[in-house]
């Protein structure tokens, strides 16, 4: 079952594009048209989204039959079918759009992510998103990754404490911006951005459970992990690629997240072809 947050993005996107009515739809075609059609992939790459596309058209019309291929999170190729619709003609055109948005969107950071992730193959590094997800689409975004075969970093700026640098600067310190984040945190997991090797020094004194390395060299990186030892997790973040990643996870750092895995996935492209 789909989760509620990502049930009222669909009614949104419902909302945002029909308005008062298809008005075009109701106009041209009868009331008791029924048609079919199918989704056929343009391009290589891993399909996500696809339960997602179901609830747009179920929410229009629950008699719609919508028969998914392949799996979310399966590498499909060119020319791939991949979803065979069928059903009253209204309803169909209605959601086309915003089935496909999602799907295209969805399916673009899936497949990006898995490039990365295969990059990595062989290292114990795990890929991770951030928060640079489109606005009220973070649940959607997030899902996608994870059927890329990336982790989630946190959800938003509950679920976890990660003291950046700004955080530091106020604070007057890592230890007293570590020591606040203790007494009022509600003890939830806390993560230190460091810019250099003696703030790493300081971080794994502090006990904290993760350390971020901001943007430092690979060289540095692997002065990190030797000073590390095991103590505490680390997480390469910062201009991260396709070519530099490999490199990164051979440092031998547990996570590296990747701002582009959301915010700069291009859209998958897919077909929807009608019959009637």
């Amino acid at each position: 079952m789909l989760h509620r947050e990502i049930l009222a993005v669909v009614q949104r996107a419902l909302q945002e594009d029909i308005g008062a009515g298809d008005v075009t739809s109701n106009s041209i075609i009868p009331a008791n048209a029924t048609m079919n059609g199918r989704v056929i992939a343009k391009q290589s790459g891993v399909v996500a989204g696809l339960e997602i596309a179901r609830e747009v058209f179920n929410s229009l019309d629950d008699s719609i039959q919508f028969d998914a291929l392949v799996d979310d999170g399966q590498r499909i190729e060119l020319n791939v079918e991949l979803i065979r619709l069928g059903g009253y003609a209204r309803p169909l055109l209605t959601g086309e759009r915003v089935a496909l948005n999602f799907l295209g969107r969805m399916s673009g950071i899936a497949t990006l992510t898995r490039q990365f992730v295969d990059a990595v193959a062989g290292t114990k590094a795990i890929i991770l998103d951030t928060r640079k997800t489109a606005p009220g689409l973070r649940m959607l975004d997030k899902l996608a990754v994870k059927l890329g075969g990336g982790e989630n970093h946190r959800i938003g700026l509950f679920d976890m404490i990660l003291i950046k640098d700004n955080h530091i600067d106020f604070a007057g310190g890592i230890e007293e911006a570590v020591k606040r984040a203790r007494q009022n945190g509600g003890g939830l997991q806390i993560e230190v951005e460091t810019r250099a090797l003696e703030d790493v020094r300081v971080a794994l004194n502090l006990g904290v459970e993760r350390i971020l390395l901001d943007n430092m060299s690979i060289a540095l990186m692997k002065q990190a992990v030797a000073i590390t030892n095991g103590r505490a997790k680390l997480e390469a973040s910062g201009n991260v690629s396709l070519e530099t990643v490999r490199a990164i996870a051979e440092t031998g750092v547990d996570y590296i997240s990747i701002g582009a895995l959301t915010h700069s996935a291009k859209v998958f492209d897919f077909s929807l072809q009608w019959t009637r």
